[in-house]
């Protein structure tokens, strides 16, 4: 009885496995997925929505009217981290350091200096290609330690299912 679970259990992970890496090299980046965190591109995106990046798309291919994921080349606040972030290309330029583009949120005045500008291809994380609006919600509720929780219980109703299963063939 217990072998059954094990298979059933160590097939779903397989699964899971190859997704995670399929995902992976079909997107070009180690993590594909990011939620939407600020209202600085509404109304194309909104807090929460669920954005897919491409990186095999390439930097010397992006576009004005790109949208794309990139870390800031500084932050607001000293010694912070780079912050990632999702805007759209408003500029690009090429001089003596190669090419550099502009980005700007759509519900932003303006550019700002060091988090939309200067981007150059090592800031560049990817080009949005799928928006999914809202399930950014989800992930966030099934963030740890709630994922967490979900997994022993999925896991705990499998084993116990099957155990009873296997009692009951036992009985007849």
């Amino acid at each position: 009885m217990i072998s059954k679970v094990f298979i059933y259990v160590a097939i779903i992970v397989i699964a899971i496995a190859i997704m995670y890496v399929g995902i992976r090299i079909a997107f070009g980046t180690f993590n594909p997925f990011f939620i939407v965190a600020s209202g600085s591109m509404i109304p194309t995106l909104n807090i929460s929505d669920f954005v897919i990046i491409n990186h095999n798309i390439p930097f010397s291919n992006l576009k004005v009217g790109d949208i794309i994921v990139f870390k800031s080349p500084g932050s607001l606040i000293p010694n912070e981290q780079h912050e990632t972030i999702v805007h759209r290309i408003v500029h690009i330029s090429t001089g003596i350091e190669g090419r550099v583009i502009t980005t700007k949120g759509d519900a932003n005045d303006g550019s700002i200096p060091y988090i939309d500008y200067p981007l150059k291809e090592q800031n560049y994380i990817g080009k949005v290609v799928y928006v999914i609006p809202k399930l950014g919600l989800v992930t966030k509720t099934l963030s740890p330690p709630t994922n967490y929780y979900i997994i022993i219980g999925v896991i705990m109703i499998t084993v116990v299912y099957y155990s009873r299963i296997g009692r009951r063939e036992q009985q007849k």
